[in-house]
């Protein structure tokens, strides 16, 4: 053979990296452009990132409790893994609140079957796995391995929705979800999207702010842990433990056999839903229904904080979404850290720093179970709502330009938290309960 020419040998790029961070694991992923993770290390970064974002903020006391909404998709449940972690004996930094589940199930729809739809993790190369591993969508994978979009968070909306299911396969779903929180051994509640139809008027309000729930100040939260390291230490001396889950907590009725609701009521939210003429407005109502039933539900169980799974990708997304849905005045309230609009019940979005890549990667790694269920649809192949419009235009561009989604997040993080106020219950929407921007200023 004749001598071997510079074209001839191997692309630097063919070889394995070393990890960025120990520099010397292999290389398992690539977060960004510049900057490899081995399994590892890539761990550590995740937890740290979620602690972090906790430490820095100070909004949750020691000892308080916590509800964590969860949908069974991949931020969510990823978020669930890092409240287990961080409560385990062996975290270095505890945690130190009590935390329940709370999952808003959905019903079925009398429409046609859903059309395929972009994923917000559009494709992402992973090891080999086969079609037979628990929970392992059945077109989980392409020719090439690539996870597709049964892997991702729906589409349309990333927690609950109304999905075309026969009774077998909700009752199917429902059981999964429940195994899913039996299994993380926190409290959990199962709350039927039928319940809205029972909320009190109360819920149309903001309730009486509870001390904490407003921001704390430095002082404030450091007195606060250090009452709780003392009344842990008391407790310990006397040989009781600290108050955790309460019976209130316990679901009800017998485990693996859960009741769905009266058929009527189902009937009676179908009409409702029906009469949205568009599936923009059916996704904006669904979406309020859910915030309802997680926030009455946090007030009746004694909750003053409530996490949410939203992905950095989500909250760019849904930052363009309620620009073009005329919420621009509510942007930080809707896409930052903490909303407060609710009064008593605080949210807390804990996984906002992180990418739909990220927490994709992070699930298949470390075997976190997810539940995906089908997304709110639509008969239209094209343009079916602003919402599923903007999510194709904005994952189009990070596509091409893979700074896209971090370059909105950042923008978003630039906006005033403070919205415009309400005086009186004429200058507060009635529904998402944000003051009315309606000052004419010059």
């Amino acid at each position: 053979p004749g001598p071997t020419v510079p074209g001839d040998r191997p692309c630097p790029r063919s070889h394995p990296r070393t990890c960025m961070k120990c520099g010397q694991g292999t290389a398992a992923l690539v977060i960004r452009v510049g900057d490899p993770f081995c399994r590892g290390c890539f761990r550590e970064y995740f937890v740290h990132k979620f602690r972090a974002m906790l430490g820095k903020n100070r909004v949750i006391f020691p000892g308080e409790k916590v509800l964590l909404a969860v949908s069974g998709g991949p931020a969510s449940s990823a978020m669930v893994r890092q409240v287990q972690e961080g409560l385990s004996r062996e975290a270095a930094k505890r945690l130190r609140f009590v935390p329940s589940l709370v999952y808003v199930e959905a019903f079925p729809t009398p429409l046609p079957a859903p059309l395929p739809t972009p994923s917000i993790v559009s494709t992402y190369h992973l090891p080999q796995r086969g079609h037979g591993t628990p929970g392992c969508p059945p077109n989980c994978r392409d020719g090439a391995g690539n996870v597709t979009a049964a892997l991702a968070p729906p589409p349309c909306l990333p927690e609950g929705a109304v999905r075309r299911q026969s009774l077998e396969q909700r009752e199917q779903t429902l059981a999964r979800m429940e195994t899913l929180m039996k299994a993380t051994g926190f409290p959990y509640h199962l709350i039927h999207l039928e319940e809205a139809l029972e909320l009190p008027p109360s819920i149309l309000q903001p309730g009486p702010e509870r001390s904490g729930t407003s921001g704390p100040s430095a002082a404030s939260y450091k007195e606060a842990v250090d009452s709780f390291i003392q009344q842990q230490r008391q407790d310990r001396d006397s040989g009781t433990s600290v108050p955790g889950r309460s019976s209130q907590d316990t679901p009800a009725g017998p485990p693996g056999s859960p009741r769905l609701p009266d058929a009527a009521q189902t009937r009676e939210l179908l009409r409702i839903f029906e009469a949205a003429g568009t599936a923009t407005a059916r996704e904006e109502l669904l979406q309020t229904l859910r915030t309802h039933l997680v926030v009455q539900t946090a007030r009746s169980r004694g909750y003053t904080k409530v996490m949410t799974g939203e992905s950095l990708t989500r909250v760019a997304v849904k930052l363009l979404t309620n620009l073009s849905l005329g919420r621009g005045a509510f942007l930080a309230v809707d896409t930052g850290f903490t909303d407060q609009r609710h009064g008593d019940v605080m949210v807390v979005r804990p996984m906002r720093d992180y990418t739909a890549k990220e927490i994709a990667f992070y699930n298949h790694f470390f075997g976190v179970p997810t539940v995906i269920v089908p997304p709110l649809f639509t008969k239209r192949r094209e343009k079916p709502s602003i919402h599923l419009l903007v999510e194709r235009f904005l994952l189009g561009l990070q596509e091409e330009f893979p700074s896209t989604v971090s370059t909105v997040y950042r923008t978003g993080e630039k906006l005033s938290p403070e919205p415009a106020k309400a005086s009186s219950e004429s200058q507060r929407c009635l529904l998402c309960l944000c003051g009315l921007d309606i000052d004419g200023g010059e």
